[in-house]
């Protein structure tokens, strides 16, 4: 790992350049900082949903996930370099096989919302789904090992899956959509 950061403004950015992990530097509109700068937003939404009151086994779970999405961001800031293990993304198909077989089969589809903290997990899914578009634009330029497509893929769906358990854990149930609905007449 690289020399902590000890001082935040260096002003070497100045120039529309940003420096990756391996020492090299990259215009900060390339693809790769596009990756970089969206799994830190990811990371930030998912530190909004942990702001809320969740139980504890999420709050360990979405924890725990946090510190994979640093792995991601440090494998995509340091080309060539691999820090995503299969058993990272193993863990996110535990995670959603155990959570899913709690909840009642879907009929419709689901609308965004519920409860407040399901309604940020969803936030999370649309975020973690940006992630994976950047990640795989990215892949299509340079080598992305597929470990890194693949957390981010199965984390979106495990966060459709906790957005549901957040609101069965509320006692809203899931939003449906509505498909044959009336609408109000202008």
């Amino acid at each position: 790992m690289g020399n902590r950061l000890s001082k935040i403004t260096t002003r070497t950015g100045d120039d529309g350049t940003t420096g990756l992990g391996d020492g090299s530097r990259t215009g900060k509109d390339s693809l790769r900082v596009a990756a970089i700068g969206d799994v830190d937003e990811l990371n930030s939404a998912l530190g909004v949903l942990l702001a809320e009151q969740l139980d504890d086994d999420l709050r360990a779970d979405l924890g725990a996930i946090q510190h994979d999405l640093f792995d991601l961001g440090g494998e995509l800031c340091i080309p060539g370099f691999e820090n995503i293990k299969a058993e990272q993304v193993a863990s996110l198909d535990v995670l959603i096989e155990r959570h899913n077989d709690a909840l009642q089969p879907l009929a419709e589809f689901i609308v965004p919302g519920g409860s407040r903290p399901a309604a940020l997990a969803h936030i999370v899914r649309t975020v973690c789904r940006r992630a994976e578009r950047s990640v795989v634009a990215l892949g299509r330029a340079e080598q992305v090992r597929p470990a890194c497509g693949q957390y981010l893929n199965r984390l979106s769906d495990l966060m459709f899956v906790l957005a549901r358990v957040l609101n069965q854990r509320a006692g809203h149930g899931d939003v449906l959509w509505r498909h044959e609905r009336s609408r109000p007449r202008p």
